[in-house]
């Protein structure tokens, strides 16, 4: 199967799916976080169940160039722009746009980025729909609109999952399978070289599932945080598989599918200490995000899909998760 390369908060509270049931029916906190609010304000966060944006990932040295202007934004990750800036989506307080409580209940967020916010051209109004779809499946659509200007706009969902349980160490012993063929892979300052990489033969080889911690000491620099170019093959709900995680000491399943054209799969490496929920310790590898997203750095690599968006236009990443045990 060859890459898919077409185009395609308030702090967003606990759903009931970060209480999940292992194989005997107990049920864990699989989601790392805080009790309170402050911390993902303030930034303590390392941007824990944040929609990011108005671009997701890394913008090589906060610059780029878009109908002829040239635009410079905040390197909050020296040498470049990470995840929106010092202040992204992440640390604005969204609004409640509709709640319903039916069948299948779900919460709309909305958020009105104004032009020039964080250097980004443009106002854009955003929404995120979170769905229970069913006892067991969640579904997230975020969507944003450019009112004036055309902008660059990529969203990701930063969840940190641990699927035995927040408080219970690192995922190394996590296996999963991604529905990926091919990395972007990256410089000495994690920004893709524009090259789409096959990775049979590599350590990021996880076609087939293989245990997170199996090869994770041969990948360059402290574990994965690579963007997997997703392939095109089974789909459900118009979404396409992405990945598949599972955790062997409480047999809980994660299935992820999504319309984005790629997914960051990132092991926590650069978490150091964090104090979360109920006073546990987060440290290094102690949770996964798989972040879908457009690819990172997308804005300077013309081979990449686009992630510009004209008025009149309207972005849309669409992902469903769903939890089982086997």
């Amino acid at each position: 199967m060859g890459p898919c390369m077409s185009r395609s908060q308030t702090m967003v509270p606990p759903s009931p799916l970060s209480l999940s049931p292992d194989k005997n029916g107990k049920q864990a906190d699989v989601v790392l976080g805080f009790d309170s609010v402050e911390p993902y304000v303030n930034g303590v966060a390392p941007y824990f169940g944040a929609i990011v944006g108005r671009v997701a990932n890394r913008i090589k040295e906060g610059k780029f160039t878009l109908d002829g202007a040239e635009y410079a934004l905040p390197i909050n990750r020296p040498p470049n722009s990470l995840h929106g800036g010092f202040k992204g989506f992440d640390k604005m307080i969204w609004q409640v746009a509709e709640f319903k409580n039916d069948e299948n209940p779900s919460i709309t967020f909305e958020y009105h980025s104004r032009d020039g916010e964080e250097g980004y051209p443009g106002d854009v109004y955003v929404t995120a729909t979170y769905t229970l779809t069913s006892s067991t499946t969640m579904r997230l659509d975020m969507e944003a609109v450019p009112e004036n200007k055309p902008t660059p706009i990529s969203l990701a969902q930063h969840t940190y999952w641990n699927l035995a349980g927040h408080n219970s160490g690192n995922i190394v012993d996590h296996s999963i399978q991604i529905w990926g063929s091919h990395i972007t892979p990256v410089d000495q300052n994690t920004v893709p070289t524009g090259e789409i990489m096959p990775v049979k033969g590599t350590p990021f080889d996880f076609t087939t599932e293989k245990k997170i911690g199996a090869s994770i000491n041969e990948v360059p620099g402290l574990g994965y945080d690579h963007n997997y170019v997703l392939d095109c093959g089974e789909e459900k709900s118009g979404l396409k598989h992405a990945a598949k995680l599972k955790d062997p000491s409480s047999s809980r399943v994660l299935n992820l599918w999504t319309d984005a054209p790629g997914m960051q799969f990132y092991t926590a490496n650069y978490v150091n200490g964090v104090v979360g929920k109920g006073g546990a310790v987060y440290g290094k590898h102690s949770g996964v995000c798989l972040e879908t997203q457009g690819f990172p750095n997308a804005i300077n690599q013309p081979n990449f899909p686009s992630v510009v968006v004209r008025p009149g236009e309207k972005y849309k990443n669409n992902m469903l998760f769903e939890f089982s045990v086997e």
